[in-house]
């Protein structure tokens, strides 16, 4: 599985020939601006973890430029995609669904939702993604839970996406004890830097982490990691 960070908490997922999209928001970042091509992605399929703007702005452009995309989400932001004539997979917290990259299962997450145009969004969750080699947790936006500590009795973990920026998720000392609950000490930080409410210290945040044993990585917008 390889991983390309476009910024805040938009993923790129390339497993074996299928290509995944997460939360797609390139166009509104300032960060991505000269970086990121978003007419150039390719996805077979679009993981939406909730309906704020910082996580759907582009996924229509996505969508349309990858007509056979299905989006895959919530119930209730899949019914808003559908009634859009998009393709759709609704999914509700703790149900799982074996999609062609994989067994895909959608989690807790505790957050809000709605759709900028003020639809309802349902209630937020992030995804627990097995692929037969490699496992992955994206978070989504998300508070500390001890739901979390429910993951790895189901998953073992090789890499987990956590929110690092604080004030509207976790901030990097609750993401820390989240490494903890879920068993995974490799974390890729996201939800971060990219407006002035959750600028974090890079130095200080990798420290934070490997004083603990742990790793965490924060990477360039553009920059791939192979999970």
């Amino acid at each position: 599985m390889e991983l390309t960070f476009y910024g805040q908490n938009c993923l790129g997922l390339t497993i074996g020939n299928i290509n995944v999209i997460v939360d797609p928001f390139i166009s509104g970042n300032e960060n991505a601006k000269g970086k990121v091509e978003i007419d150039a992605i390719k996805a077979d399929f679009i993981l939406v973890t909730h309906a704020h703007q910082d996580h759907v702005l582009d996924v229509e452009t996505v969508a349309k430029n990858n007509p056979d995309a299905v989006i895959v989400s919530n119930a209730e932001i899949a019914s808003y995609y559908e009634d859009k004539g998009y393709n759709v997979h609704p999914m509700n917290h703790g149900g799982s669904w074996n999609f062609d990259f994989g067994k895909v299962k959608y989690v807790q997450a505790w957050h809000s939702s709605t759709f900028p145009d003020g639809a309802s969004g349902g209630l937020p969750g992030g995804f627990v993604i097995q692929t037969g080699e490699k496992n992955l947790y994206i978070a989504g936006d998300t508070a500390l839970s001890m739901d979390m500590k429910l993951i790895p009795l189901f998953t073992k973990l090789d890499l987990a996406v956590l929110p690092v920026g604080d004030n509207f998720t976790m901030g990097i000392d609750e993401a820390i004890v989240a490494s903890d609950f879920i068993e995974c000490d490799r974390i890729l930080g996201c939800h971060y830097d990219t407006f002035g409410y959750i600028e974090i210290d890079h130095a200080e945040s990798k420290k934070k982490f490997t004083d603990k044993g742990k790793e965490l990585l924060l990477l360039d917008i553009g920059e791939k990691l192979s999970v």
